[in-house]
Order: structure tokens, then C-alpha cells, then sequence
């Protein structure tokens, strides 16, 4: 298949995610080093992961493209939410080890930082999350990718957790110059431990997401009724007594199982015109929706659509 403006756009914004993640993690980590912020430590490896989902991201991305083969009859289009998943699980371990970790750091004392360098980090990072999230949000619309989609969501993520950084930082810079100063070192790993049960809910939705489309289980009701309601309104010069819907999302990609139930008094010259009712509806439905593909199936026993 030939690589067109989608698949290029794509492969594009994907790129810039994996290299500006590669910058993000030389900057958090030598921030980390110089403040001995545990949260900006956090922040990096965070970073870190990204980078290396990125990479692996920018990698399915080329193989999603491929055609059907001898080994992946249907495509490779489910390694996209497999990928998403895999992505998800390792966000939701981290946040799980920042969290306890930071448990550990309190019952210690604390920890101390450098909180005047390290705002400094907070609004660096701060501001290039958000940007790359808003700007891979933007340019990624007009795709039908969930890669993308997931990318960005990792950067609003990252956003948050710099944001929230940035604010625990000032807030433990004005202990320091208080009579509170006793309670700054505390400021670091509560932030974390915050952070970390904020930042869950996200790859946890995620992952919840991603595993329904890898072990096959049909969009929600509402959404069915939808291309059901479309189907039937493409199949209105078709005489049929009933037609019975499955339906499967694979990545980018929304199949279509469609049984056609007609009466046995339904007469046809040639299968040529079964072929042509099964153009124009596949055509109808991806004018509609793009992602859609399509198997239609004329019977006239019911029993066979079950």
C-alpha cells in the first residue's frame, strides 16, 4: 500500500515526540542530579519511558501501514492498542514505585532540594509539555491514529505532573524562608506521592481501552447503535427481513461482520449484484467513516448469523 499525507503526518508528529522526549530526559536527569529532587527524578524517568515508547511507537507506526500478509491475515493494525497497553502498564508501575518510594523518603525525614534551581526545570518542562501535547492534539485530528491520540495524552500527563512540580517547588521555597522551614524537606515526596495517585486514573483508562480492543470485545452499545443505525440506513434499497451487526476495533481500523438475513422469495439474476449492493454499502459506510471495514454476508436461515 502507498504511503500517503496521513500515514507521512503521522509518522512526522511521532518522530518530533521521540525526539523531543530524548531532550526532555538529558534536562530532567541533570536537573536531578544538581537540586537531588526525587520528583524531578520522577519527572525524567518518566521521561525515559516515553522516549523508549517512542521509539517503539514510531516503529508500529510503519508496520500498522503494511497490508495483509501470509503471517497477519487480518493486518497488523492490533499490535496499535497491544502497543497502547504495554504503554499504559508501564506509566501505571511507575507511578506505583513513586508512590511508595516516596512513602519510604517521608517515614526518613524527607528529602532535600535545591528548590530555587529546580522551579526553574518546572517552568521549562512545564511549558514544553503542554506545548507538544497541544500541538500533537491539533495536528493529529484530522488522522485516524490512536498512537498519536495516545502520545499526546502522555504529554498532557507529563504536563500535569510538571506543573504540579513547578507549584510543590514554590511552595517548599516559601517554607524555606519561613518559620516552616523544618517541614520542607517533606515537600518533595509528598508532591510525588500526589502526583503519582493524580497521574493513575489516566493509563489506567487507558489500559482499560486498550485491553478491550486486544481481546476483541465490541464498542460500547451506544456507539454500535450508531454504525448500526448508518448500516441500515445504506442498506435501504435492499429488501432484507434483518440484519445482524458485529463488531470489532482493532487500532485504527473498526470491522464489520454484517449478516444479511433476506427472505428465500428474494430473487437475483447474478452474484454480480450482490457484489455491487456490497460496494456501494462498503463505500457508503467509509465515505461515513474512513476506519471502517467491511464483510457482508447474504442468508436466508437465521441460524447462520448467530
Amino acid at each position: 500500500m502507498a504511503i500517503g499525507f496521513h500515514e507521512q503526518k503521522e509518522k512526522s508528529l511521532l518522530r518530533l515526540s521521540l525526539y523531543i522526549a530524548g531532550l526532555f530526559v538529558f534536562v530532567a536527569f541533570g536537573f536531578a542530579l544538581i537540586t537531588q529532587s526525587g520528583a524531578i527524578l520522577f519527572d525524567g524517568v518518566y521521561s525515559l519511558i516515553a522516549f523508549f515508547m517512542a521509539l517503539l511507537t514510531l516503529k508500529v507506526a510503519n508496520l500498522v501501514q503494511l497490508p495483509d500478509d501470509d503471517r497477519f491475515h487480518f493486518g497488523y493494525t492490533a499490535i496499535e492498542p497491544t502497543l497502547n497497553l504495554f504503554k499504559s502498564i508501564i506509566i501505571i508501575v511507575t507511578c506505583l514505585y513513586a508512590v511508595f518510594s516516596s512513602i519510604s523518603s517521608m517515614l526518613q525525614g524527607g528529602n532535600s532540594a535545591e528548590y530555587g534551581l529546580a522551579m526553574i526545570y518546572g517552568v521549562f518542562a512545564t511549558i514544553g509539555c503542554f506545548a507538544i501535547s497541544a500541538y500533537m492534539k491539533h495536528r493529529g485530528k484530522t488522522l485516524r491514529s490512536d498512537l498519536v491520540g495516545v502520545d499526546a495524552r502522555t504529554w498532557f500527563v507529563d504536563g500535569v505532573l510538571s506543573a504540579s512540580i513547578l507549584l510543590g517547588f514554590a511552595i517548599a521555597y516559601l517554607l524555606e524562608q519561613s518559620d516552616f522551614a523544618v517541614y520542607s524537606p517533606y515537600v518533595d515526596p509528598i508532591l510525588l506521592i500526589v502526583l503519582g495517585i493524580a497521574i493513575l486514573p489516566i493509563p489506567a483508562k487507558i489500559m482499560l481501552d486498550s485491553l478491550n480492543e486486544v481481546i476483541n470485545k465490541a464498542p460500547s452499545e451506544a456507539a454500535s447503535a450508531v454504525v448500526e443505525k448508518k448500516l441500515k440506513h445504506s442498506l435501504r434499497a435492499v429488501p432484507y427481513e434483518h440484519v445482524e451487526v458485529r463488531i470489532s476495533k482493532r487500532g485504527r481500523d473498526l470491522y464489520l461482520l454484517v449478516h444479511i438475513i433476506v427472505d428465500e422469495s428474494y430473487g437475483l439474476t447474478t452474484i454480480t449484484e450482490l457484489d455491487d449492493i456490497r460496494k456501494e454499502t462498503e463505500a457508503a459506510m467509509r465515505e461515513w467513516n474512513p476506519s471502517i471495514l467491511m464483510d457482508i454476508l447474504f442468508i436466508c436461515d437465521p441460524k447462520l448469523a448467530d
